[in-house]
């Protein structure tokens, strides 16, 4: 453990101190999968610390978790070279495989994941300070997300099992892969959001590198035997180490087919950029957002204020979804802080495991704290004022959540998307204020209204469904249910991803299309009868 001395109140010191809860002892952070075999690195690591801290000796410690790998830009080519070899310029094993081979393939998969689920979840807490309830639901979203994608798929292949027959041609249309893939995910949905790519990429014949966040890393290493048992060698390929140092070669080298990430968009843009034939670089993106909340005059404060803080505290704001400026009815606005501030107050901040805990330290425990706090401070030094008791306070990496009210338009925390425990507030007089807000915005993922005057609600549809992807009534913005399309405007995404969308994101349609005489028809059946091709053909998959 690394000891700090900084100091803290006797409340923080029963906040944070321990409770004889084991550290998780990580034995098997050096291990990485490579062309289906497990392999143990025995160069560069780091020690994987954990975002969690204790109060010790008028102090905090930290623990520090095991050895987390650090691949050097050798061995990301390798696994791109493994990718290339399971693909084969499409000939290999994997993409030519039948579409009901890969979902049994995918189906065994789910057997041997949820068997290390209690593993995984341990490690979310101790790694990234997601609440026990959360991780736990974290890992049976992805689950349900996968068993959701096979049925989707199987849904998919039964349309296209038919024949269409046009103006003297008929043919058959599937979809088909698209070539080695890479997939990076987040550090604040390190399983759900990595697999979100991962799992429809491989399932519709694309072999993978996942490159896993930075914070996350240790709590996807018990998925790798059913990675390497589950799917044949280097189709599933998963890495770990400094993005610059690993995946910048890889694009560079132009053998990567398609890019598939979340997370900053400054960060995609370079990514993007450094492929030699970007036209060629197919990609989708889940980018940033700031996502905002109208509450307008007749809006339900009982309502309003659990979706506030639900929205713009879940996992201490740390989401693309997550509420990050609201706008208030100037008539509501004094009520609106009263009530905010004092369900703010109300949370319960300590370890993850703690029973009603809501709020924790945050995942980045080396620089969100100052990036934070300097976005506070600024915000005051422009004329805001911090509401809440204790408002911005911090120990360690953990923040105790602002609300900030009367946000300069100058101010870095009006513009940016801040990514931790802070609600700024301003007030409005007509919903155009807002809605101009919107409209300037470089982002255009989500925004929620609240209110329940269809008149005013209306006009406000109509201009925000051209400005953001998804317009949330009287409730926070969100990603799911898995099966709705999640997505952005401006700079928050490109492609969409949901259940069905992704599958079709990570394939092309493809078909055979022949002239319709007795000759080719005869060719067709043969194939058919023979059952020579796993692509052209009307098996029906149940």
């Amino acid at each position: 453990m690394a000891a700090t001395t900084p100091a803290l109140s006797q409340t923080d010191l029963q906040t944070w101190q321990s409770d004889g809860r084991p550290i998780p002892e990580v034995k098997d952070g050096l291990k990485y999968l490579v062309g289906g075999e497990i392999k143990e690195w025995g160069g560069t690591t780091q020690d994987i610390e954990s975002c969690l801290f204790f109060a010790w000796n008028g102090g905090t410690v930290r623990p520090t978790l095991g050895p987390g790998a650090m691949l050097d830009p050798n061995e990301s080519m390798a696994a791109l070279a493994a990718a290339e070899k399971a693909w084969d310029e499409g000939r290999g094993e994997w993409p030519t495989m039948s579409t009901d081979q890969r979902i049994r393939a995918m189906e065994k998969f789910i057997e041997r994941m949820v068997t290390v689920r209690d593993v995984v979840v341990e490690r979310m807490m101790w790694e990234i300070g997601k609440t026990l309830k959360d991780s736990q639901n974290e890992f049976d979203r992805t689950v349900k997300y996968i068993e959701d994608t096979l049925k989707a798929l199987k849904d998919m292949e039964r349309d296209a099992a038919r024949f269409s027959v046009e103006t003297g041609f008929f043919a058959q249309i599937r979809r088909s892969p698209m070539g080695p893939t890479l997939c990076m995910g987040p550090y604040n949905y390190p399983l759900n959001e990595t697999f979100a790519t991962l799992i429809p990429a491989v399932v519709m014949g694309n072999p993978v590198i996942s490159k896993l966040p930075r914070y996350g890393q240790l709590l996807n290493i018990p998925l790798l035997e059913a990675f390497a048992e589950c799917f044949p060698p280097g189709v599933v390929n998963i890495i770990s180490g400094r993005g610059n140092e690993i995946i910048t070669p890889m694009i560079q080298s132009g053998r990567l087919s398609m890019l598939a990430f979340i997370g900053a968009s400054k960060t995609a843009d370079v990514l993007k950029s450094a492929h030699p034939h970007p036209h060629r670089f197919r990609s989708v993106l889940s980018l940033d957002a700031k996502n905002p909340a109208m509450i307008l005059e007749d809006a339900d404060m009982d309502v309003v204020i659990p979706q506030i803080i639900a929205g713009a505290l879940g996992f201490n704001g740390q989401r693309c979804t997550a509420l990050k400026m609201m706008f208030v009815h100037k008539s509501r606005e004094q009520e609106f802080l009263t009530r905010l501030s004092e369900a703010v107050t109300a949370l319960k901040a300590g370890h993850p495991w703690t029973p009603g805990v809501r709020v924790t330290p945050v995942a980045d425990h080396r620089g969100a704290m100052k990036f934070l706090g300097g976005l506070i401070d600024e915000a005051v030094e422009m004329g805001s004022t911090i509401v809440n008791p204790g408002g911005g306070e911090r120990v360690e990496n953990y923040m105790h959540p602002a609300v900030v009210h009367n946000v300069s338009p100058k101010s870095q925390l009006y513009q940016v998307e801040q990514f931790g425990p802070v609600l700024p507030v301003n007030s409005f007089e007509k919903p155009e204020e807002v809605m101009k807000y919107i409209v300037e915005s470089p982002f255009g993922q989500q925004v929620s209204v609240f209110g329940y005057d269809p008149k005013v609600i209306g006009p406000v549809i109509d201009v925000l469904v051209n400005q953001v992807s998804r317009i949330n009534l009287n409730t926070q913005c969100q990603r799911g249910p898995d099966t709705f399309p999640f997505t952005g405007r401006k700079a928050s995404a490109e492609g969409t991803l949901s259940v069905t969308d992704a599958l079709k994101r990570f394939s092309l349609r493809s078909l055979v299309a022949t002239d319709y005489d007795e000759r080719n028809r005869d060719l067709v059946n043969g194939i058919l009868s023979a059952r020579s091709s796993n692509f052209l053909r009307t098996d029906f998959i149940f």
